[in-house]
């Protein structure tokens, strides 16, 4: 029995490690490291509980989704005093690569957003997720959710400007 729970949770995880690493990765603004480290966290913890029918017989993407939310506000909520970002910051791609000059903006965009804002941000623009979903995932209500969500967009128009619009014509 624990054989083929151990193969399909493998098959789990081979199919839903790359989306929940680019997720992790909007949540973290682009630290790639961090965003590894929280899907191998978020993997753990699906391996743990996997055994359960109500995991495997739900939905598991969803579920490991919500996981890794949690995981990523619980690293947030730790990380008091221990890392201090650094002010300088790497070299920018050529000016001639659009498509990764907006990632780069928007990844900047996001980092200047509370962690809470930013899950919400990703669970309902990125991950297309409903405002119960998200409610539910972050352990707020619906008009919480919402006002998070109109709160971080307009920080996000606001840190953005009118600089998104070149952007966007490229």
């Amino acid at each position: 029995m624990r054989r083929s729970l151990d193969g399909a949770f493998r098959e789990f995880a081979e199919g839903r490690s790359g989306q929940l690493f680019r997720s992790a990765c909007l949540l973290t603004s682009g630290d790639v490291h961090l965003a590894e480290d929280l899907v191998q966290e978020t993997l753990g913890k699906m391996y743990v509980v996997w055994a359960r029918p109500a995991v495997r017989g739900g939905n598991p993407a969803a579920y490991a989704q919500t996981v890794l939310v949690r995981t990523f506000l619980a690293h947030q909520r730790r990380r008091s005093a221990g890392e201090r970002p650094s002010g300088d910051l790497p070299e920018r791609a050529a000016a001639g690569s659009g498509d990764a000059s907006l990632r780069l903006t928007l990844l900047d965009a996001l980092r200047g957003l509370p962690p809470k804002d930013r899950a919400v941000v990703v669970l309902r623009y990125w991950e297309d997720r409903s405002i119960e979903e998200t409610a539910d995932a972050l352990h707020l209500s619906s008009g919480a959710v919402r006002t998070r969500s109109s709160r971080a967009l307009a920080r996000l128009r606001e840190q953005l400007g009118g600089s998104i619009g070149e952007f966007a014509a490229r």
